[in-house]
Protein backbone atom coordinates (compact mmCIF):
# COMPACT_ATOMS: atom_id res chain seq x y z
CA UNK A 1 0.00 0.00 0.00
CA UNK A 2 2.15 2.82 -1.26
CA UNK A 3 2.21 5.64 -3.74
CA UNK A 4 5.38 5.42 -5.75
CA UNK A 5 7.29 8.40 -7.06
CA UNK A 6 6.04 7.54 -10.51
CA UNK A 7 2.46 8.02 -9.38
CA UNK A 8 3.29 11.11 -7.35
CA UNK A 9 4.97 12.83 -10.27
CA UNK A 10 2.18 11.83 -12.63
CA UNK A 11 -0.12 14.00 -10.53
CA UNK A 12 2.28 16.89 -11.05
CA UNK A 13 2.33 16.68 -14.82
CA UNK A 14 3.76 13.38 -15.90
CA UNK A 15 7.31 13.70 -14.64
CA UNK A 16 8.38 10.20 -13.61
CA UNK A 17 10.72 9.73 -10.68
CA UNK A 18 11.73 6.46 -9.10
CA UNK A 19 10.06 3.64 -7.33
CA UNK A 20 12.14 0.62 -6.51
CA UNK A 21 15.40 0.79 -8.46
CA UNK A 22 16.95 -2.38 -9.89
CA UNK A 23 20.67 -2.70 -9.32
CA UNK A 24 21.94 -3.39 -12.83
CA UNK A 25 25.46 -4.36 -13.82
CA UNK A 26 27.32 -1.74 -15.85
CA UNK A 27 30.46 -2.28 -17.90
CA UNK A 28 33.40 -0.38 -16.39
CA UNK A 29 34.86 2.23 -18.69
CA UNK A 30 38.01 2.87 -16.71
CA UNK A 31 40.73 0.71 -15.23
CA UNK A 32 39.10 0.20 -11.81
CA UNK A 33 36.66 1.53 -9.24
CA UNK A 34 37.30 4.48 -6.97
CA UNK A 35 38.56 3.36 -3.57
CA UNK A 36 38.33 4.79 -0.09
CA UNK A 37 41.23 6.93 1.12
CA UNK A 38 42.90 5.62 4.32
CA UNK A 39 42.03 7.90 7.27
CA UNK A 40 44.67 10.28 8.55
CA UNK A 41 46.06 9.69 12.01
CA UNK A 42 44.35 11.81 14.61
CA UNK A 43 46.59 14.44 16.29
CA UNK A 44 47.43 13.91 19.95
CA UNK A 45 47.34 16.65 22.55
CA UNK A 46 48.93 16.81 25.97
CA UNK A 47 46.57 16.47 28.89
CA UNK A 48 45.77 19.73 30.74
CA UNK A 49 47.55 20.41 34.04
CA UNK A 50 46.17 18.60 37.05
CA UNK A 51 43.25 20.48 38.56
CA UNK A 52 42.62 22.64 35.48
CA UNK A 53 39.54 20.70 34.40
CA UNK A 54 38.02 20.82 37.87
CA UNK A 55 38.67 24.54 38.14
CA UNK A 56 37.03 25.26 34.80
CA UNK A 57 34.02 23.19 35.74
CA UNK A 58 33.63 25.06 39.01
CA UNK A 59 33.63 28.40 37.18
CA UNK A 60 31.04 27.24 34.63
CA UNK A 61 28.73 25.59 37.15
CA UNK A 62 25.49 27.24 38.16
CA UNK A 63 25.76 28.48 41.79
CA UNK A 64 22.48 26.75 42.58
CA UNK A 65 24.02 23.42 41.55
CA UNK A 66 26.65 23.91 44.26
CA UNK A 67 24.04 24.16 47.01
CA UNK A 68 21.07 22.10 45.77
CA UNK A 69 21.82 18.44 45.01
CA UNK A 70 20.11 16.97 41.96
CA UNK A 71 17.12 14.78 42.70
CA UNK A 72 16.60 11.79 40.40
CA UNK A 73 13.00 11.55 39.28
CA UNK A 74 11.62 8.63 37.29
CA UNK A 75 10.71 9.53 33.73
CA UNK A 76 7.33 8.21 32.74
CA UNK A 77 5.94 8.60 29.26
CA UNK A 78 2.48 7.91 27.93
CA UNK A 79 2.43 4.89 25.63
CA UNK A 80 2.02 5.35 21.90
CA UNK A 81 1.85 1.65 21.14
CA UNK A 82 -1.93 1.34 20.90
CA UNK A 83 -4.01 3.99 19.16
CA UNK A 84 -7.74 3.80 18.43
CA UNK A 85 -7.05 5.60 15.14
CA UNK A 86 -5.24 2.61 13.65
CA UNK A 87 -5.83 -0.28 16.08
CA UNK A 88 -8.75 -2.55 16.87
CA UNK A 89 -8.77 -2.53 20.69
CA UNK A 90 -9.98 -5.23 23.07
CA UNK A 91 -10.34 -4.39 26.79
CA UNK A 92 -9.56 -6.88 29.56
CA UNK A 93 -10.88 -6.25 33.06
CA UNK A 94 -9.65 -8.08 36.17
CA UNK A 95 -11.12 -8.27 39.65
CA UNK A 96 -7.85 -7.42 41.38
CA UNK A 97 -4.43 -6.20 40.20
CA UNK A 98 -2.37 -8.75 38.30
CA UNK A 99 1.39 -9.10 38.63
CA UNK A 100 3.62 -8.34 35.68
CA UNK A 101 5.12 -11.81 36.00
CA UNK A 102 1.71 -13.46 35.49
CA UNK A 103 0.90 -11.20 32.55
CA UNK A 104 4.22 -12.01 30.87
CA UNK A 105 3.71 -15.73 31.47
CA UNK A 106 0.48 -15.69 29.43
CA UNK A 107 1.59 -13.39 26.60
CA UNK A 108 0.99 -14.90 23.13
CA UNK A 109 3.99 -16.69 21.69
CA UNK A 110 3.73 -14.59 18.53
CA UNK A 111 2.88 -10.90 18.64
CA UNK A 112 1.23 -11.04 15.23
CA UNK A 113 -2.10 -12.11 13.78
CA UNK A 114 -1.37 -12.93 10.18
CA UNK A 115 0.60 -9.96 8.84
CA UNK A 116 -0.66 -7.54 11.51
CA UNK A 117 1.24 -6.81 14.73
CA UNK A 118 -0.56 -6.90 18.07
CA UNK A 119 0.34 -5.48 21.47
CA UNK A 120 -0.88 -6.05 25.02
CA UNK A 121 -0.54 -3.23 27.53
CA UNK A 122 -1.33 -3.04 31.21
CA UNK A 123 -2.59 -0.10 33.24
CA UNK A 124 0.03 0.27 35.96
CA UNK A 125 -1.79 0.27 39.30
CA UNK A 126 0.83 2.55 40.82
CA UNK A 127 1.49 5.15 38.12
CA UNK A 128 -1.73 5.05 36.11
CA UNK A 129 0.27 4.73 32.87
CA UNK A 130 -0.37 2.25 30.08
CA UNK A 131 2.78 0.22 29.51
CA UNK A 132 4.08 -3.13 28.36
CA UNK A 133 3.81 -5.58 31.28
CA UNK A 134 7.03 -5.75 33.28
CA UNK A 135 8.21 -7.81 36.26
CA UNK A 136 7.73 -6.21 39.66
CA UNK A 137 4.69 -4.19 38.57
CA UNK A 138 0.98 -4.69 39.14
CA UNK A 139 -1.76 -3.97 36.61
CA UNK A 140 -5.42 -3.16 37.24
CA UNK A 141 -6.57 -3.48 33.62
CA UNK A 142 -5.26 -4.56 30.23
CA UNK A 143 -5.88 -3.61 26.62
CA UNK A 144 -4.85 -5.36 23.42
CA UNK A 145 -4.45 -3.62 20.09
CA UNK A 146 -4.30 -5.11 16.60
CA UNK A 147 -3.16 -2.87 13.75
CA UNK A 148 -5.97 -2.60 11.20
CA UNK A 149 -3.79 -1.85 8.18
CA UNK A 150 -0.17 -1.70 7.11
CA UNK A 151 1.79 -1.93 3.87
CA UNK A 152 0.70 -5.57 3.61
CA UNK A 153 -2.93 -4.47 3.24
CA UNK A 154 -6.08 -4.28 5.34
CA UNK A 155 -6.92 -6.52 8.28
CA UNK A 156 -9.13 -9.42 7.22
CA UNK A 157 -11.53 -11.69 9.11
CA UNK A 158 -9.05 -14.56 9.40
CA UNK A 159 -6.45 -12.29 11.01
CA UNK A 160 -9.04 -10.83 13.34
CA UNK A 161 -10.16 -14.30 14.40
CA UNK A 162 -6.56 -15.23 15.21
CA UNK A 163 -6.32 -12.06 17.32
CA UNK A 164 -9.46 -13.01 19.23
CA UNK A 165 -8.11 -16.49 19.99
CA UNK A 166 -4.78 -15.18 21.28
CA UNK A 167 -6.27 -12.45 23.44
CA UNK A 168 -8.95 -14.73 24.85
CA UNK A 169 -6.22 -17.15 25.92
CA UNK A 170 -4.34 -14.28 27.59
CA UNK A 171 -7.47 -13.09 29.39
CA UNK A 172 -8.18 -16.59 30.66
CA UNK A 173 -4.59 -16.87 31.90
CA UNK A 174 -4.78 -13.69 34.00
CA UNK A 175 -8.33 -14.35 35.19
CA UNK A 176 -9.83 -11.47 33.23
CA UNK A 177 -12.94 -10.75 31.19
CA UNK A 178 -12.35 -9.54 27.64
CA UNK A 179 -14.57 -7.48 25.37
CA UNK A 180 -13.87 -7.40 21.62
CA UNK A 181 -15.16 -4.91 19.07
CA UNK A 182 -17.49 -6.26 16.38
CA UNK A 183 -15.52 -8.09 13.70
CA UNK A 184 -17.49 -6.77 10.71
CA UNK A 185 -17.15 -3.20 11.97
CA UNK A 186 -13.39 -3.64 12.48
CA UNK A 187 -12.88 -5.13 9.02
CA UNK A 188 -14.87 -2.30 7.43
CA UNK A 189 -12.80 0.30 9.28
CA UNK A 190 -9.64 -1.51 8.25
CA UNK A 191 -10.57 -1.36 4.57
CA UNK A 192 -11.34 2.34 4.76
CA UNK A 193 -8.07 3.01 6.58
CA UNK A 194 -6.16 0.95 4.03
CA UNK A 195 -7.72 2.90 1.15
CA UNK A 196 -6.68 6.18 2.74
CA UNK A 197 -3.18 4.95 3.42
CA UNK A 198 -2.77 3.54 -0.09
CA UNK A 199 -3.45 6.94 -1.62
CA UNK A 200 -1.34 8.90 0.88
CA UNK A 201 1.78 6.76 1.20
CA UNK A 202 4.87 7.99 -0.63
CA UNK A 203 8.25 6.29 -0.74
CA UNK A 204 10.53 8.36 -2.93
CA UNK A 205 13.66 6.88 -4.49
CA UNK A 206 16.15 8.02 -7.08
CA UNK A 207 19.16 6.43 -8.72
CA UNK A 208 22.75 7.66 -8.52
CA UNK A 209 24.56 6.24 -11.56
CA UNK A 210 28.32 6.48 -12.11
CA UNK A 211 29.21 8.71 -15.06
CA UNK A 212 32.56 6.99 -15.70
CA UNK A 213 34.61 5.34 -12.97
CA UNK A 214 32.83 2.87 -10.68
CA UNK A 215 33.22 2.85 -6.89
CA UNK A 216 34.14 0.33 -4.25
CA UNK A 217 31.77 -0.05 -1.25
CA UNK A 218 34.42 1.60 0.94
CA UNK A 219 34.59 4.63 -1.34
CA UNK A 220 30.81 4.99 -1.22
CA UNK A 221 30.77 4.74 2.59
CA UNK A 222 33.54 7.31 2.89
CA UNK A 223 31.80 9.75 0.55
CA UNK A 224 28.42 9.29 2.27
CA UNK A 225 29.97 9.76 5.73
CA UNK A 226 30.98 13.30 4.75
CA UNK A 227 27.29 14.09 4.41
CA UNK A 228 26.13 12.52 7.67
CA UNK A 229 25.36 8.95 6.60
CA UNK A 230 26.27 6.06 8.89
CA UNK A 231 26.12 2.29 8.54
CA UNK A 232 22.62 0.85 8.85
CA UNK A 233 21.53 -2.43 10.39
CA UNK A 234 21.34 -4.23 7.04
CA UNK A 235 24.25 -4.97 4.68
CA UNK A 236 24.60 -2.46 1.88
CA UNK A 237 22.46 0.12 3.69
CA UNK A 238 23.62 3.52 4.92
CA UNK A 239 21.26 5.86 6.78
CA UNK A 240 20.99 9.54 7.56
CA UNK A 241 19.90 9.44 11.23
CA UNK A 242 16.98 11.46 12.51
CA UNK A 243 17.73 14.24 15.03
CA UNK A 244 15.00 12.61 17.14
CA UNK A 245 16.45 9.83 19.28
CA UNK A 246 15.06 6.42 18.40
CA UNK A 247 13.21 7.67 15.30
CA UNK A 248 13.48 6.05 11.86
CA UNK A 249 16.27 7.41 9.62
CA UNK A 250 15.49 10.41 7.44
CA UNK A 251 17.13 8.91 4.32
CA UNK A 252 18.61 5.60 3.23
CA UNK A 253 21.40 5.03 0.72
CA UNK A 254 21.50 1.47 -0.57
CA UNK A 255 23.72 -0.63 -2.79
CA UNK A 256 23.95 -4.33 -3.62
CA UNK A 257 23.87 -6.28 -0.34
CA UNK A 258 25.91 -9.09 -1.93
CA UNK A 259 28.76 -6.64 -2.48
CA UNK A 260 28.67 -5.68 1.19
CA UNK A 261 28.73 -9.34 2.26
CA UNK A 262 31.58 -10.35 -0.05
CA UNK A 263 34.80 -11.66 1.53
CA UNK A 264 36.69 -8.76 -0.04
CA UNK A 265 34.19 -5.96 -0.76
CA UNK A 266 36.96 -3.68 -2.01
CA UNK A 267 37.63 -6.09 -4.86
CA UNK A 268 34.13 -5.32 -6.20
CA UNK A 269 32.82 -2.26 -7.95
CA UNK A 270 29.48 -0.45 -7.82
CA UNK A 271 27.87 1.70 -10.48
CA UNK A 272 24.42 2.38 -8.99
CA UNK A 273 23.08 3.53 -5.63
CA UNK A 274 19.50 4.15 -4.46
CA UNK A 275 18.76 7.22 -2.34
CA UNK A 276 15.34 6.85 -0.70
CA UNK A 277 12.98 8.88 1.48
CA UNK A 278 10.06 7.20 3.28
CA UNK A 279 7.81 10.26 3.55
CA UNK A 280 5.42 9.27 6.41
CA UNK A 281 8.30 8.42 8.76
CA UNK A 282 9.74 11.94 9.25
CA UNK A 283 7.97 15.17 10.34
CA UNK A 284 7.58 17.77 7.62
CA UNK A 285 9.16 20.36 9.95
CA UNK A 286 12.48 18.54 9.64
CA UNK A 287 12.37 19.20 5.87
CA UNK A 288 13.28 15.67 4.79
CA UNK A 289 12.53 16.42 1.14
CA UNK A 290 15.10 19.21 1.15
CA UNK A 291 17.59 16.80 2.76
CA UNK A 292 16.82 14.21 0.06
CA UNK A 293 17.35 16.72 -2.73
CA UNK A 294 20.52 18.18 -1.21
CA UNK A 295 21.98 14.73 -0.49
CA UNK A 296 21.35 13.73 -4.10
CA UNK A 297 23.15 16.85 -5.30
CA UNK A 298 26.10 16.48 -2.92
CA UNK A 299 26.57 12.75 -3.48
CA UNK A 300 26.30 13.08 -7.25
CA UNK A 301 29.05 15.70 -7.12
CA UNK A 302 31.38 13.72 -4.87
CA UNK A 303 30.78 10.42 -6.63
CA UNK A 304 30.70 11.92 -10.13
CA UNK A 305 27.28 10.40 -10.66
CA UNK A 306 24.12 11.27 -12.55
CA UNK A 307 20.78 11.61 -10.75
CA UNK A 308 18.30 9.40 -12.61
CA UNK A 309 14.90 7.81 -12.42
CA UNK A 310 14.36 4.04 -12.60
CA UNK A 311 14.49 4.14 -16.40
CA UNK A 312 17.91 5.77 -16.37
CA UNK A 313 16.65 9.20 -17.45
CA UNK A 314 18.55 12.10 -15.94
CA UNK A 315 16.42 14.26 -13.66
CA UNK A 316 16.41 18.05 -13.68
CA UNK A 317 15.40 20.66 -11.14
CA UNK A 318 11.84 20.79 -12.54
CA UNK A 319 11.27 17.21 -11.38
CA UNK A 320 12.11 18.04 -7.77
CA UNK A 321 9.98 21.18 -7.91
CA UNK A 322 6.98 19.17 -9.12
CA UNK A 323 7.38 16.62 -6.34
CA UNK A 324 7.67 19.36 -3.73
CA UNK A 325 4.28 20.77 -4.72
CA UNK A 326 2.57 17.39 -4.42
CA UNK A 327 4.31 16.54 -1.13
CA UNK A 328 2.94 19.66 0.52
CA UNK A 329 -0.59 18.50 -0.37
CA UNK A 330 0.21 15.06 0.99
CA UNK A 331 1.49 16.45 4.30
CA UNK A 332 -1.71 18.49 4.70
CA UNK A 333 -3.94 15.48 4.01
CA UNK A 334 -2.08 13.33 6.54
CA UNK A 335 -2.30 16.03 9.22
CA UNK A 336 -6.05 16.45 8.65
CA UNK A 337 -6.48 12.71 9.31
CA UNK A 338 -4.42 13.00 12.55
CA UNK A 339 -1.71 10.97 10.83
CA UNK A 340 0.86 13.73 10.41
CA UNK A 341 4.12 12.50 8.93
CA UNK A 342 6.53 11.50 11.68
CA UNK A 343 3.79 10.98 14.28
CA UNK A 344 3.79 7.65 16.16
CA UNK A 345 0.51 6.65 14.48
CA UNK A 346 1.80 7.44 10.98
CA UNK A 347 5.04 5.57 11.58
CA UNK A 348 3.14 2.50 12.72
CA UNK A 349 0.54 2.62 9.96
CA UNK A 350 3.00 3.13 7.11
CA UNK A 351 5.25 0.22 7.96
Amino acid sequence: MSVTLTQLLAMAGGVVLAGVVAHGAWTARKAGPKRAVPPLEEPHFDAPPAGATEAAAAVAADPLDMTMPAVARPVRRASNRIDALIDAIATITVESPVSGELALQHQPGSRRAGTKPLQIEGLNAGSGDWELPAPGQRYSEFQAGLKMANRSGALNQIEYSEFVQKIQAFADGVGGFVQFPDMLDVVARARELDQFAASHDAQLALLLRAKATAWTPGFVQQAAARHGFVAGALPGRLVLPSPEEGAPPVLTLQFDAQAALAEDPEALSLRELTLALDVPQTPAEQEPFAAWQESARALSRDLEAEVCDDRGQVLGLHAFAAIDVELKKLYEALAQRDLAAGSPAARRLFS
